[in-house]
């Protein structure tokens, strides 16, 4: 089952193309309920402390599933919304937003797709100005799109044997740190991108400017 999430920060709804069909589920944490409403996307639960709703939203509408969490917890909006995803049996997450405003939260939400990396669950996070996902010893097929630049940046100390194919400065074979950044802005010239690394985990970035 796949499973939408919807969580608080900027988006462009116009450069988002991940959209659910029928029989995903649709989470909302917290204040993504408004991001969720600005795509046009009903909810099926909505996951939060309900101190305030953005948007001009007052009450949750009759139909959506109300999962109240106290303000003060160990774990964010976004990591509760994913694991009620999980416990609903989901094995594929598409969360939305979470890239904007607090440092500390898009870093906390990356490593969300390290962690369902190893649950062998597919997870990508979008807000129309970036899209993230992660591999780790392993190769992802990347489609051109409306995102201009493809970066790899190296999730661990060494990350060794990448290859880079398709692109406008192709790698081969070769070793990224995580000290040492140098695989970014790269940019897709065919139809697709082959990514593979051999050994390590790599957060594969698409993005554009903002406009």
């Amino acid at each position: 089952m796949k499973a939408f999430i919807y969580t608080g920060g900027a988006i462009f709804p116009e450069n988002i193309t991940e959209r659910p069909k029928s029989g995903d589920i649709r989470i909302a944490a917290d204040q993504g309920f408004e991001n969720a409403l600005l795509l046009g996307e009903r909810v099926d639960i909505a996951l939060g402390d309900f101190d305030s709703l953005c948007g001009g939203v007052k009450t949750l509408p009759d139909d959506v599933e109300k999962v109240t969490v106290p303000a003060e917890k160990d774990e964010t909006d976004t990591q509760l919304a994913v694991n009620l995803a999980l416990s609903k049996g989901a094995d594929e997450i598409v969360i939305i937003g979470g890239l904007d405003g607090r440092l500390d939260h898009t870093l906390s939400n990356m490593a969300i797709l390290e962690a369902m990396w190893d649950m062998k669950v597919h997870c990508l996070i979008s807000n129309g100005q970036n899209r993230i996902r992660y591999i780790n010893s392993s190769s992802i097929l990347v489609a051109r799109s409306g995102y201009k630049y493809l970066s790899l940046i190296a999730a661990d100390e060494n990350v060794k044997g990448v290859s880079v194919e398709g692109c406008k400065y192709p790698l081969q074979n070769a070793k990224l740190s995580r000290k040492f950044q140098y695989a970014v802005s790269n940019e897709i010239e065919g139809n697709c991108a082959l990514v593979s690394v051999k050994r390590g985990g790599i957060f594969v970035v698409e993005s554009i400017d903002k406009q």
